[in-house]
């Protein structure tokens, strides 16, 4: 089961800025993948540091991916149409300089057209368009000295992106729909996205695996690509990412659910977090922790079955007299506190006591004088008397 881990960019804790010193950088701290984002524009003069990075991703057999505009109107016109598909030809491009597995795009909002199939079969002819047009990309070269990767003949595959608000076009049954039916396309699941446009439906590890069942049923890929980072989110729309610990968002449920019952899954997860590749490191710790738990459950398992072997019992039988024992050593060490806490209850009753009888001397006291200066007579009154 492979599970490949990696940042949306640069690490922001990376000293130089450019794309292989950011590799550099990604493969020391132990990560696998990483996604280049080309979020507005490409510059010309980076295509340098792009083949450079190509170059290093086929020896090292690093997995880099590339992110098209953030900004897409597929669904407007023909003037906004095209001009979103010009900006993404120049992520393709680098995309092929950059010896990337998948490339991630944007539909945009629904626009006058609204949601429905007519969407939908319209997002389809898009995309069926831009798969060609990566294939050609591939097919350029009659010879590949600077691009060895080409060789192999696979071109990048184009991800289809959930979005996080009502007003674009993207849910996960969309995506599903269109992926569906246009080869060479792959959904990007966002997870962020998909919890916020579901009012914060991902909870629980059973959560996820009804995502990723759905996935499989619709579409029958065990391969996925997905982005992760914590969200703010409000009336089913994402307003913007946070880092994963302050999120509701929590990536535990799914780290548990890649280890228990993921073993068929092929997994690339991109850090979208602000934090980048410190999140992407707090995600890949939490894998390590979630695999650890399942080897100790297993070893646990299989202590069980050989004792109870030995002493003639079945398992459950085992596990049942194991519970019963833990609850007897739970019990006899909570006796002693009980005891404690008795004693402690015994000795403020007897403190709250002893105030009382102390009140009482001094209350008896001053009765005492009271009646004394009641009969005393002052020298004063027996001269008036006589």
């Amino acid at each position: 089961m492979p599970i490949r881990m990696g940042p949306a960019g640069v690490p922001l804790s990376c000293k130089g800025r450019t794309i292989v010193e950011g590799m550099d950088d990604v493969i020391s701290l132990g990560l696998d993948t990483m996604e280049i984002q080309t979020v507005r524009m490409v510059q010309p003069h980076h295509f340098d540091q792009y083949w450079q990075a190509g170059i290093l991703s086929h020896k090292a057999e690093f997995e880099m991916n590339i992110h098209g505009p953030y900004y897409a109107e597929l669904l407007g016109d023909r003037v906004q149409r095209n001009r979103a598909l010009a900006k993404l030809e120049a992520s393709m491009q680098a995309g092929k300089v950059l010896n990337a597995r998948h490339i991630t795009t944007h539909v945009g909002p629904y626009g006058e057209m609204g949601s429905g199939p007519a969407a939908n079969e319209q997002v389809a002819n898009v995309m069926a368009g831009i798969v060609e047009r990566s294939k050609q990309l591939w097919e350029d070269e009659t010879e590949h000295p600077a691009f060895p990767w080409l060789e192999d003949g696979t071109p990048m595959k184009v991800g289809v992106e959930t979005s996080g608000r009502q007003e674009l076009w993207g849910t996960l049954e969309e995506v599903l729909e269109v992926v569906n039916h246009v080869e060479g396309t792959v959904p990007v699941l966002n997870m962020a996205h998909i919890h916020a446009r579901g009012h914060g439906r991902l909870k629980t590890s059973e959560d996820y695996g009804e995502l990723f069942d759905q996935v499989r049923t619709t579409i029958g890929t065990k391969t996925f690509y997905c982005h992760f980072s914590g969200v703010e989110h409000r009336m089913g729309n994402a307003q913007h990412y946070t880092q994963i610990k302050k999120s509701d968002l929590n990536f535990e449920p799914l780290g548990e659910f890649l280890i228990e019952e993921g073993d068929w899954l092929d997994v690339t997860i991109i850090s979208d977090s602000p934090l980048l590749e410190h999140d992407a490191m707090y995600m890949m710790q939490n894998i390590e922790r979630s695999r650890h738990k399942q080897l100790e459950r297993k070893a646990r398992e299989d202590r069980r079955r050989a004792l109870a072997a030995q002493a003639g019992m079945s398992p459950e039988e085992m596990e049942a007299r194991e519970k019963a024992e833990a609850e007897k050593r739970i019990a006899a060490q909570d006796a002693p506190a009980e005891k404690k806490a008795e004693a402690k209850k015994e000795e403020k009753k007897a403190e709250e006591k002893k105030p009382e009888k102390k009140d009482a001397k001094k209350d008896a006291k001053k009765g005492a004088k009271k009646e004394d200066s009641f009969f005393e007579t002052s020298s004063d009154d027996d001269e008036d008397l006589f």
